[in-house]
């Protein structure tokens, strides 16, 4: 498959052609295109403004107007129809400072900030944590995500999966830097809202309080609209409050951002179901001009085998989290097996071992390798004592007078995999046996409760049983109603849920502003370009990523306290030092190819750029190696590697890491700087026929061209 090219940067280039032809004769013409082209290389560079769309469209608005046609015809083709036909990519890179093709180089997007569903530029705040800015690193998460605290607890981190630091070593632990800063920021009342904008007049409803929700409510509220959250339970959060057990997210945290929401004027209708308590008919009869369904995915899957419905002691994961989160301790049984594999599963498994069962048993179809658990997660519950029993198939659960006695289960082996890579279990005949037990928890999945949708007209829906959304606009089939998250999606995660949310606002605002509907997907917008952190490189390699503190296994096994401690403020600034700043670094390779290829040194290791068959990464051996020529630096397209002389010394930096340095020698004649030793040497060696016309002294270039100048014609030059 080809890779995309970027329009802007096609525009950009076809526009410096057309001028280096020499086909644009007339002076003014030619004028009028450079200043075009110098507009559009301010798009490519991330160097434009708001305004900078506007004068463009009315350079090429003059030029077709006021030029013969033979010049402004080719403008209009190179420049006036990608402007027409695709003027969202132009608007998309004013805004955002972003190139998701990376062909604009200055504008190519971090890795990590393209994974995270709500886009959050990690780059950024991570510099930032590194410099002891921590309200300013959590001013910058919430422009993409109102909840970097919950975030920093129970995210899934998509970002530190395609962290480049883990081809060197370890990934960069964002999200426990996220979830220091948004609680230092708490603790120093530095947390705040930024400042809404005028009232708008539209009211608009959110029904579902979950991530999805509350992110709209946040981001609308922000942009002027009178906000109320319609919810069925007693409190805001959704899954957040009631699916995620409180010794891996306090309900306080999410009190705490939840009360950031609601301190922008968003109002709360709790206990309220649609459908039950209210309709959408009702709501439009209020005022309200627009509707966003965020419910999640509180209904279980069921087991489908003997006996499920049979008992009390047969309890969904979903059902029995949701209850131990409003308080109900007691256990369903002394044994419990909890069937499945993912974390809701080690999330009922570790709850009921803080409840106080002797025995809880994890039993999943497939094996450990497959589980879709957080594998931290999965250590941690076998730390507190979840014994985990893989290759297992229950398949039916076995009682008598009214309670659970056993689950009968088979032993299952692991088929070839199929065309998605999956390994399907098999069961093997013959080999039935029982687990006496007494209660049984099922968490094989979750899905959409439709209870109350049924109400609202016009909505179309997929077989699985999730609204059909647009996926840029989040637009439903009904005109004033928009949807995102687990039910538009299925069951999902917190950050993506709050990406969900985020996105669905730009729909809702176009709709009710009368604006037309954006036609491509959001590109996550660059926030800042942090200060870099001079790190010499024999630290940057040494540090490693640090170890979260946990409360010890005795404690977890009794009580519901939060497991991570958290890192301490020298532990995060060390972590945040260890990023490579890959929002600057678009590890093209160019310097190592320069510096191996045409300067024949191979001064820089640096394995990690490539992307195919990534090698050993090493920045202490350009200390050993380097002549200091520049040759990386002069041909660096976004700067990344730097060159400069200062106090004394010549410096070599890639992002702010010191990969050599050396003490400057000076002319003998007139003091002026001549370069490092490495590199004169290096020099020498190419002109040594020259170097020998002066006896061996060290001059700097001005004095060699007197001297040269003066020996040969006696004449003597400035």
């Amino acid at each position: 498959m080809s890779k995309p090219t970027c329009l802007v940067f096609q525009t950009y280039n076809r526009l410096a052609e057309l001028i280096d032809s020499g086909v644009l004769t007339h002076p003014r013409v030619k004028r009028r295109a450079e200043d075009l082209l110098d507009l559009l290389k301010d798009v490519c560079t991330g160097s434009s403004g708001p305004n900078h769309l506007q004068a463009i469209l009315k350079s090429v608005a003059t030029i077709l107007i006021e030029e013969p046609e033979a010049f402004s015809g080719e403008i209009k083709r190179i420049v006036g129809e990608p402007l027409e036909s695709h003027q969202e990519v132009f608007v998309s890179h004013i805004e955002t400072h972003n190139c998701p093709t990376g062909d604009c180089d200055f504008l190519t997007p971090a890795p990590c900030q393209m994974a995270c569903p709500a886009g959050i530029d990690v780059a950024s705040y991570v510099g930032l944590i590194g410099e002891g800015r921590y309200a300013e690193a959590v001013e910058i998460i919430r422009r993409d995500n109102p909840f970097p605290w919950v975030c920093g607890l129970v995210c899934t981190h998509p970002c530190e999966f395609v962290c480049v630091r883990g081809r060197i070593d370890s990934p960069i632990a964002i999200m426990n830097l996220k979830a220091f800063a948004a609680e230092r920021a708490v603790s120093e009342r530095t947390y705040k809202n930024p400042p809404k904008a005028e009232d708008l007049g539209f009211k608009v409803a959110v029904v579902g309080a979950g991530p999805a929700g509350l992110t709209a409510a946040y981001y609308l509220a922000l942009k002027g609209y009178r906000v109320t959250v319609i919810e069925a339970l007693a409190q805001a959060g959704g899954m957040m409050m009631v699916g995620i057990p409180r010794y891996r997210l306090p309900r306080e945290v999410i009190d705490r951002e939840v009360a950031f929401i609601e301190e922008l004027g968003v109002t709360f209708r709790f206990n309220t179901r649609l459908g039950r308590d209210t309709t959408i008919d009702q709501l439009r009869s209020e005022g309200f001009q627009a509707f966003f369904l965020s419910l999640g995915a509180h209904a279980a899957m069921d087991l489908g085998i003997k006996g499920e419905k049979d008992f009390p002691q047969v309890i969904d994961a979903i059902s029995f989290l949701r209850h131990v989160s409003k308080g109900e301790r007691h256990i369903p049984g002394k044994t419990a097996a909890v069937i499945g594999g993912g974390n809701v599963a080690i999330d009922a498994a570790r709850s009921l071992i803080r409840l106080g069962c002797e025995d809880v048993l994890l039993l999943y179809r497939r094996t450990r390798s497959e589980m879709p658990a957080n594998e931290e997660e999965v250590k941690q519950a076998e730390e507190e004592g979840v014994r985990l029993s893989f290759l297992t198939i229950p398949v039916e659960v076995l009682g008598a007078d009214g309670k659970v006695t056993g689950l009968r289960c088979l032993r299952a082996r692991l088929a070839e995999p199929d065309e998605k890579g999956r390994r399907r279990p098999v069961p093997v005949e013959g080999s039935d046996y029982v687990i006496e037990l007494d209660a049984v928890i099922s968490a094989i999945g979750q899905r959409i409760d439709p209870e109350g949708l049924d109400s609202v007209t016009d909505l179309h829906w997929t077989k699985w049983g999730t609204l059909i959304a647009d996926t840029i606009t989040s637009a439903t089939s009904a005109e004033d109603i928009f949807s995102g998250g687990d039910l538009v999606t299925g069951p999902a995660t917190v950050v993506e849920a709050i990406g969900a949310g985020k996105r669905a606002v730009e729909g809702i605002d176009r709709y009710l502003r009368g604006l037309p509907q954006p036609k491509m997907p959001p590109v996550p917008s660059r926030r800042m370009r942090a200060a870099l952190s001079e790190v010499p490189a024999q630290t940057k390699m040494a540090l490693r990523r640090p170890e979260m503190p946990f409360l010890g296994p005795e404690r977890r096994r009794i009580t519901f306290q939060q497991v991570e401690l958290g890192y301490d403020e020298a532990t995060a600034r060390q972590e945040a030092k260890r990023c490579l700043r890959c929002d600057i670094c678009k590890r093209c390779g160019k310097c190592v190819k320069i510096c191996r290829e045409q300067m024949g040194i191979d001064a820089l290791q640096f394995g990690h750029v490539d992307f195919g068959t990534p090698g050993l990464t090493d920045f202490r051996i350009t200390a050993e190696r380097c002549i200091l020529c520049g040759a990386c630096a002069a041909n660096c397209p976004t700067r990344a590697m730097t060159l400069e002389d200062r106090e004394g010394e010549r410096v070599l930096s890639l992002c702010g890491t010191v990969l050599c340095r050396e003490k400057l020698e000076t002319c003998h004649r007139c003091g002026a700087v001549v370069g490092p030793a490495r590199y004169l040497e290096y020099v020498k060696k190419r002109t040594s026929a020259v170097q020998e016309a002066f006896a061996g002294s060290l001059l700097c270039e001005k004095c060699i061209r007197q001297l040269t100048a003066q020996s040969k014609s006696g004449i003597t030059i400035p």
